[in-house]
């Protein structure tokens, strides 16, 4: 099958190799000296799916012919990277995989004529430089969408080289997803991995306290959360219920599942290339569905701050900088 990828960085990088590994006619988009590195050396993939030179065939544009497109890139630049190739997607399913709820509605709006599958990844990758990707865990995807045809297709092509699940209610498992990637703010925000995070008792507890604002501002735009990995909506609303001493063992369960490998988490990994991070798309959209029903969301509102803050100043913060600030937030309102 001819396969494009739009941006190769951490996901759309693992997906690519993995896909040419599989035998797939595969092209990817990339900008700058990335494109360079990626036609003279390939992709090369290492870690959890074992060791890949990928050849694919790159471009800052993709080609005509293709016969299913993953958009990859990070959600702000969603829209300018489908508009650019508006013209290689006329009719061909598009498989959205982005972190945030507005992929889908983005994707909808740039390429109206191409069928839409909706795709939520939930291994990990590091991605430090052009065209080398290392899986730290070696986890599924989950796909979902209103064209059954077209959301079969890309389960199939998925399962062929990724653990590949389909869901009912994506939005559902979008919602799912900004709870798991409520680790990714602290890594961003302290430099430390998403493990050491975890480990760290003052962080952990205020993991615990923006995962459980998170899923208390879901509940309240009448979200269900779809099941994905050990999470479902029963157990999330236990979860929210629960006092910190007990809700933190989600937060212990999320760092027995990343594995020993280090994992810094897709933030941090911008940061430390020197580029805007999607916090506004991860913690940033629990912050704007608060707003949406009239309820607050200041622990991760204070998160979205802070990282805002290092992708100023290139200064991380000590994890007692952070407990300190969150306090700070919840004093009016604990």
């Amino acid at each position: 099958m001819r396969i494009g990828v739009i941006g190769a960085g951490a996901v759309g990088g693992t997906i690519a190799a993995l896909l040419d590994r599989a035998g797939h006619e595969v092209e990817v988009t990339a900008r700058g000296a990335s494109v360079d590195v990626i036609r003279s050396r390939g992709i090369t993939l290492s870690g959890g799916w074992g060791d890949h030179v990928a050849r694919p065939k790159a471009g800052e544009k993709l080609s005509y012919g293709l016969q299913l497109v993953f958009l990859t890139t990070k959600a702000a630049d969603a829209a300018a990277a489908l508009e650019a190739n508006a013209h290689a997607l006329e009719g061909v399913p598009l498989v959205v995989v982005q972190n945030g709820l507005t992929g889908m509605g983005t994707a909808a709006e740039s390429a109206p004529r191409s069928p839409l599958i909706g795709a939520l990844a939930m291994f990990a990758a590091s991605h430090l430089e052009p065209g080398v990707v290392t899986v730290t865990t070696a986890n599924s995807i989950y796909v979902g969408g209103d064209d059954p045809v077209s959301v079969n297709l890309a389960a199939a092509t998925l399962r062929e080289v990724i653990p590949t699940f389909v869901v009912r209610d994506f939005e559902g498992a979008q919602w799912t997803k900004i709870i798991i990637n409520q680790i990714n703010a602290l890594p961003a925000i302290t430099g430390l991995s998403a493990q050491d995070t975890i480990s760290h008792r003052g962080l952990r507890f205020v993991l615990t306290r923006s995962i459980r604002e998170a899923v208390q501002v879901g509940i309240g735009n009448g979200v269900r959360f779809e099941r994905m990995q050990a999470l479902s909506h029963p157990l999330l609303r236990i979860f929210a219920a629960q006092p910190l001493w007990v809700g933190q063992l989600l937060p212990l369960v999320m760092k027995w599942r990343l594995g020993p490998t280090p994992n810094p988490g897709s933030t941090l990994q911008s940061i430390r290339r020197g580029q805007k991070t999607e916090i506004d798309y991860l913690h940033g959209a629990v912050v704007d569905a608060a707003a949406e029903v009239g309820m607050k969301a200041p622990v991760n509102a204070t998160l979205v701050g802070l990282v805002h803050a290092v992708e100023d100043t290139g200064e991380f913060f000590t994890p007692e900088q952070v407990v300190a600030e969150v306090a700070a937030a919840l004093s009016p309102v604990e």
